[in-house]
């Protein structure tokens, strides 16, 4: 269960919102929208938006990075901008009272920083150390703010109002934020958005039919899966005194 929900997170993340056709936002609209989403009108337009942006702009530059950058070393990458992701992990692992999760993310930092070189290299995942990932946004939801409203944000994409509203303390939590250099800390940010952009090429192939209602729906879902740590609830279908009778079968 847990592959097939991440195999859907990896859909629904690509840096702008997704590959949606413009052709899609007629007839689908006029249905009745989702309770999640009151705003879908304004959700799609701006989806539209970053999707022209992500087809002429990143996706042909992600493309481009994948082909001539050998694997070894954008696995690098991805493990540099992980390691620095261990940072507001803590913190906000903290924040939520998960103080287990935040040794264990402070640990995964100091052993890839240190043996790792850096971070280039995920030396605790072998040991192994793992930690769950951890936002300003899901901090929110265990404070009480549980149910938001999904919006899409311009260039960013898939949010929700309550994650939007953590935007701020992750960028602040974000040891990038605080490079001197604007042209290094520029470069970084391209860096890192190109990289998990090139990461999601081969995963559009998971998208399928209303492809904004697809990535909006497996966001949402991803999201509810990172704020319960992983808990699904109840199956029902695992209690003892679930049974069928006539009337389930019946034509």
């Amino acid at each position: 269960m847990q592959r097939c929900l991440w195999g859907v997170a990896l859909a629904s993340t690509i840096a702008l919102g997704g590959c949606a056709s413009t052709g899609s936002t007629g007839s689908e609209t006029s249905q009745a929208s989702s309770p999640d989403d009151p705003w879908e009108g304004f959700n799609r337009k701006v989806f539209v938006f970053n999707d022209v942006l992500d087809r002429y702009a990143l996706k042909p530059v992600a493309t481009g990075y994948r082909t001539i950058t050998p694997d070894p070393l954008q696995q690098g990458v991805g493990n540099f901008f992980s390691n620095l992701g261990e940072i507001p992990t803590t913190l906000n692992s903290l924040l939520q009272g998960k103080p287990a999760n935040a040794g264990r993310s402070t640990s995964r930092f100091l052993v890839n920083s240190t043996m790792g070189l850096g971070g280039l290299f995920d030396i605790a995942s072998l040991m192994p150390i793992e930690a769950d990932e951890e936002d300003f946004g899901q901090t929110l939801a265990t404070w009480g703010w549980e149910d938001s409203r999904y919006l899409v944000l311009p260039l960013l994409g898939p949010s929700t109002l309550r994650d939007t509203s953590g935007l701020p303390a992750d960028m602040a939590a974000y040891p990038v934020t605080y490079v001197d250099d604007d042209a290094v800390r520029a470069g970084l940010t391209a860096l890192n958005i190109v990289d998990t952009r090139a990461g999601l090429l081969d995963q559009e192939e998971l998208i399928q039919g209303d492809r904004y209602r697809f990535i909006r729906d497996a966001y949402l879902q991803r999201r509810q899966f990172e704020i319960s740590d992983g808990e699904l609830g109840d199956d029902p279908f695992s209690a003892d005194d679930f049974e069928f009778d006539d009337a389930d079968f019946a034509d």
